[in-house]
C-alpha cells in the first residue's frame, strides 16, 4: 500500500481570462473556462492534448489540479465548480480559489460519495457531477462540474479523458513526492545513524584519551617528574612540539622538532604582556601559535608551559593533556625555585662575609658547602644600573647575565649595586652586553678588580671594583666595563691615600677657579675638566658643553687669567689636567 502523505490544499479562481504557469515551463495557450465555441472538435482535442501533457510537466499536485480545473472547459460546455485534495487524514479539503458558498455546499455530499463519482446539486447551476480523481494507489481527490448544455457523447469522453490523466498526474506527483520523503527520512536516519557513530567513536576515544592520559601521569612520575619528563610525554601524548619557559621568557626544556637555534632571547616588555593576557584566562590560551598554560604555585608564576601549534591543531585532548602537564609541573618548578632561593641566600651569606672580611679556613668550608671553589684566582665585579634599583630581581638579572657568558660566581647586592666574585677574569664587555639585552637598557656600568689571590684579599679588590665603577661613571664615557688595572693615574687616587693632601693639591691648582665659580654662579673648572676630558679639542669640548665655540675660547681665555696658569705649559697643563680629575673622581665634583 502506498504511504500517504499531507497534500497541498489549493484554490481555484472563475475569473475569465486568468494564466497559469506550471512548473519552469510555459503552458500551451489554450482555451480557458467559460463559453467557448464548440463548433470545433478538433481545435478542442488539440487543446486537450496541450494540456495533457503540461499536466505530466510539474510535480505539483495542486498545480496540476488547478491546471485541470482551469481547462475543464476545454472538454465541452462544462464549467469547473469546486475542487478537492486529499489530506493525510483522509479529509477532502476544498481549493482556497473555488466559489466558497458551492465549495462548502457540496462538500458534505462530495464526502460522502467515498471515492465514487455521483451527481451533486450545485445552486444555479446544471448538471452537477462530482468526478473522483482516483490513481493507482486509491484516490487523491475530486472536482465539480457542471454543464451549461447538454454534452455530446465526444464531449463526456474529452472530460472523462481529462480526469483520467488528471489523477494520473496525480499519482505520478504522488508517488514523486512519497519517494522523495523517503529518501529525506532515509537521509536523516543515516544523518542519525552516522552522529550516533560518531557519538560512540569520540566516547571510545575519550575513554582512550584519559587512559593515556593516567599513563603519562604515570610515565613523568615513574621518571622523576622533572621538566624533561614532562616535555618529552606531553609530545609523545600531542604529537606536537612542547616546550617549557621560565617567567622571563628563556627556555627550560624542548621535546619534538622545529625547536629554533639558537632560541630567541626574549623581550621583557613583550613577556610581560604575554604573561598578562594568559593570566587572565582561566585555562590553556592560543597566543602567537602555541597553546600556552602558565605554572604557578601559591598564585606566584614560576614558568610556561606551551604546545607549538601554528596551524591550531591542538583539539580538547591535547587541552586536557596540557592542564593535566601543567599540574604535574608545579611542584617540580615550586621544589627548583625554593631550592634556588636557599642556594641564593647562602651564597648572598658567603659573598657579603668575604667582602666584609672573614676567617679564611671558615670561607673554603663553606664555599665548598654552597658548590664554589673558593681555591681559584677570583675578581670582583660590581654592577651599577642608572634606571633599575639594586633589587632581587635586578639581582636575578645579573645572575642570569653572568651564566649566559660562562661567569662562576657568588652573588650578593649593596645598597646601589650587584656584586660578582667570579673565578675568573670577566671577558671585556661579554657581561654589559648580556645585561643590557636582558634588562632592555644600555644604562649601566661595571667596575671589575684586579687579580684576587687569597679570600684575605676580597676586602680590599671590592674597592678597587667600586673605584673603576666610580672612575667609569664620572668619565665621558659613563656605560660600560671598567678595569682597575686599566686605571692608570687613578689607581694611586683610589681609598687609603691621604685625602687632605689630595684636597690640598687641588686647592693649589684650582682653587681660585672654585672660588670664582662659587662667586660667579659660572662653570669654569667643569670647562676646564671638560676641555681635558676631550684632549684639547675646541669642537669636541664645545659640542659637550653645549655652547659655542667662541663662547669656550673666551672660557678658557678667563681661566689663565683667573688661575694664573698657562694651558700652553706642560708642566702646568699635567697638574692642572691631574687636579680636575681628582676634583672630579675623588672629591666629588660636578661631571
Amino acid at each position: 500500500m502506498v504511504k500517504r502523505r499531507p497534500h497541498i490544499l489549493i484554490s481555484h479562481s472563475h475569473r475569465k481570462g486568468s494564466r497559469s504557469a506550471v512548473g519552469h515551463r510555459q503552458p500551451t495557450a489554450i482555451a480557458r473556462r467559460g463559453p467557448q465555441p464548440s463548433s470545433s472538435g478538433g481545435r478542442s482535442l488539440q487543446q486537450l492534448t496541450a494540456l495533457l501533457r503540461d499536466l505530466f510537466a510539474t510535480w505539483d499536485e495542486s498545480k496540476i489540479l488547478r491546471l485541470a480545473m482551469d481547462h475543464v472547459a476545454t472538454a465541452g460546455p462544462y464549467i469547473a465548480e469546486a475542487g478537492y485534495l486529499l489530506d493525510a487524514g483522509g479529509d477532502l479539503v476544498p481549493s482556497a480559489g473555488n466559489r466558497q458558498d458551492h465549495a462548502l455546499m457540496v462538500q458534505p455530499r462530495v464526502r460522502d460519495l467515498a471515492g465514487r463519482d455521483g451527481s451533486v446539486a450545485v445552486p444555479g447551476r446544471r448538471g452537477g457531477q462530482a468526478l473522483a480523481l482516483r490513481g493507482i494507489e486509491g484516490l487523491h481527490g475530486y472536482i465539480v462540474v457542471t454543464s451549461r448544455s447538454r454534452p455530446t457523447g465526444t464531449e463526456r469522453f474529452l472530460l472523462a479523458t481529462l480526469i483520467r490523466h488528471t489523477a494520473a498526474a496525480l499519482s505520478v506527483a504522488f508517488a514523486h513526492r512519497c519517494r522523495r520523503e523517503e529518501a529525506a527520512e532515509l537521509h536523516v536516519l543515516r544523518e542519525e545513524r552516522a552522529s550516533l557513530q560518531r557519538q560512540l567513536v569520540t566516547v571510545v576515544g575519550e575513554l582512550a584519551y584519559r587512559q593515556a592520559v593516567r599513563g603519562f601521569t604515570a610515565e613523568v612520575a615513574a621518571s622523576g617528574g622533572d621538566e624533561e619528563a614532562v616535555t618529552r610525554a606531553l609530545h609523545a601524548l600531542t604529537g606536537l612540539p612542547a616546550l617549557v619557559e621560565d617567567r622571563f621568557g628563556r627556555l627550560r626544556s624542548w621535546a619534538g622538532p622545529q625547536r629554533p637555534d639558537p632560541y630567541p632571547e626574549p623581550d621583557p616588555v613583550r613577556q610581560t604582556a604575554l604573561l598578562n593576557k594568559a593570566a587572565r584566562e582561566a585555562g590553556p590560551t592560543r597566543i602567537g601559535g602555541r597553546l600556552i598554560a602558565l605554572v604557578r604555585a601559591h598564585g606566584e608564576i614560576l614558568g610556561m608551559l606551551a604546545l607549538v601549534d601554528p596551524l591550531g591543531e591542538a583539539d580538547e585532548h591535547a587541552v586536557l593533556a596540557l592542564e593535566q602537564a601543567v599540574m604535574l609541573l608545579a611542584p617540580e618548578l615550586a621544589h627548583l625555585r625554593n631550592q634556588a632561593e636557599v642556594e641564593l641566600r647562602l651564597h648572598r651569606e658567603l659573598a657579603d662575609d668575604l667582602l666584609a672580611g672573614t676567617d679564611e679556613t671558615s670561607a673554603y668550608a663553606r664555599s665548598e658547602a654552597v658548590g664554589h671553589d673558593l681555591h681559584r684566582t677570583h675578581y670582583i665585579v660590581v654592577v651599577r644600573w642608572s634606571d633599575r634599583d639594586a633589587d632581587d630581581s635586578f639581582a636575578q638579572a645579573v645572575d642570569r647575565a653572568a651564566a649566559a657568558v660562562g661567569m662562576r660566581a657568588l652573588l650578593t647586592r649593596g645598597a646601589e649595586h650587584v656584586v660578582l666574585i667570579a673565578d675568573d677574569r670577566p671577558h671585556a664587555g661579554a657581561l654589559y652586553e648580556a645585561l643590557a639585552l636582558d634588562t632592555g637598557a644600555s644604562s649601566g656600568s661595571i667596575g671589575v678588580s684586579a687579580r684576587c689571590e687569597s679570600p684575605d684579599d676580597f676586602p680590599k679588590h671590592y674597592q678597587e671594583a667600586l673605584r673603576a665603577l666610580e672612575v667609569l661613571r664620572h668619565s665621558r664615557k659613563h656605560y660600560g666595563m671598567m678595569f682597575f688595572d686599566q686605571l692608570g693615574l687613578y689607581r694611586i687616587l683610589g681609598p687609603g691615600n691621604n685625602l687632605r693632601e689630595l684636597e690640598a693639591f687641588v686647592h693649589e691648582w684650582l682653587g681660585k677657579l672654585i672660588d670664582y665659580d662659587a662667586g660667579n654662579n659660572s662653570a669654569m673648572t667643569e670647562t676646564l675638566a671638560r676641555y681635558f676630558d676631550c684632549g684639547g679639542n675646541y669642537d669636541e669640548t664645545a659640542a659637550s658643553l653645549s655652547i659655542h665655540r667662541s663662547t669656550l675660547r673666551y672660557r678658557l681665555q678667563r681661566i689663565r687669567e683667573i688661575s694664573g696658569n698657562d694651558l700652553a705649559n706642560v708642566e702646568d697643563r699635567l697638574n692642572l689636567q691631574v687636579a680636575t680629575r681628582v676634583w672630579r673622581i675623588v672629591l666629588g665634583g660636578s661631571g
